[in-house]
């Protein structure tokens, strides 16, 4: 049975997607001025104002992004750390959190527990440096994949999510003679599609958007990643390091603002890129996967 919908309802209604939609229009329009600015030419620039169309087209600025040797070599650089980071990730956080969800794990809770500890204490930037540097990973790209492997929270996620599994095919694959890593690759991961894609998401953005460890631990300008160079472009704006890789360098076509903008759209577009692909399986994974034991 339906109820008739009062007048202040439906008013009410188209109140909420008015404002709604108004907000959205004032959060989505920075980026969208930030992409309309990286194909402006000097002249629309120097015009300023809103951009809402674009009111002349070039691809100028772009141009001079890639055919920045110290960019290029960055984004190759940030795409390694990103694989390997994610790859790395889903291994070990796969490992780690099925023994802890097997009920008949010895010192289950106490070792769930220091996990959990590890949640609330930090040893500080200093003993992580003097470690890292005693194991011989300062200025090595493992530096920026090591340290960030494991952590307590991706454990408990895939570990609570393993418990939703029913146990008849644990059961019926141990009466077929099965190891507990054949359960886990063959039966575990490919029925935890939406947790592994959800802690994939949240790995690659870390990854991809991390700088400060690359600024602290790496010295060598030919392992740094992107974000560093994105960070010298926007902050410190130090825009004249890119005219040496751009050849026939005229200043009448590149602008500073468009060169920043360009450089944020490209640093941008990978995560963009992939997230519509593991978006379905976000709510699941987070749904499941956060279900108290």
């Amino acid at each position: 049975m339906r109820f008739k919908r009062s007048r202040a309802e439906i008013a009410f209604d188209w109140l909420n997607v008015t404002i709604l939609s108004v907000v959205g229009c004032l959060a989505l329009y920075p980026f969208v001025y930030v992409v309309l600015l990286s194909f402006a030419t000097a002249a629309d620039v120097a015009r300023g104002g809103l951009l809402v169309l674009p009111r002349d087209f070039s691809l100028a600025s772009y141009d001079m992004v890639f055919h920045d040797p110290w960019f290029l070599r960055g984004f190759g650089n940030s795409l390694l750390r990103t694989a390997l980071g994610v790859a790395a990730t889903l291994l070990m956080t796969s490992l780690a959190a099925y023994p802890l969800s097997r009920p008949n794990l010895p010192w289950r809770r106490q070792i769930i527990f220091y996990i959990l500890f590890t949640m609330l204490f930090s040893g500080g930037l200093v003993p992580k440096y003097l470690l890292l540097k005693n194991l011989g990973l300062i200025d090595n790209r493992l530096v920026l994949v090591l340290p960030l492997m494991l952590t307590a929270f991706n454990i408990i996620i895939l570990k609570n999510f393993f418990q939703q599994i029913s146990p008849s095919y644990e059961e019926a694959a141990r009466m077929d003679g099965a190891s507990d890593l054949a359960i886990l690759f063959r039966i575990f991961l490919p029925l935890s599609k939406p947790a592994l894609a959800t802690i994939a998401l949240w790995t690659a953005v870390i990854h991809w958007n991390a700088w400060f460890d690359a600024m602290i631990f790496i010295t060598s300008n030919e392992k740094q990643v992107v974000q560093i160079f994105l960070q010298r472009i926007v902050i410190e704006n130090s825009v004249k390091d890119m005219q040496f890789g751009t050849p026939n360098f005229n200043e009448q076509l590149y602008t500073p603002d468009a060169l920043k903008a360009a450089v944020t759209v490209v640093t941008v577009l990978p995560i963009l890129a992939v997230y519509p692909f593991v978006q379905r399986y976000f709510v699941k994974g987070i749904t499941l996967g956060g279900i108290k034991e």
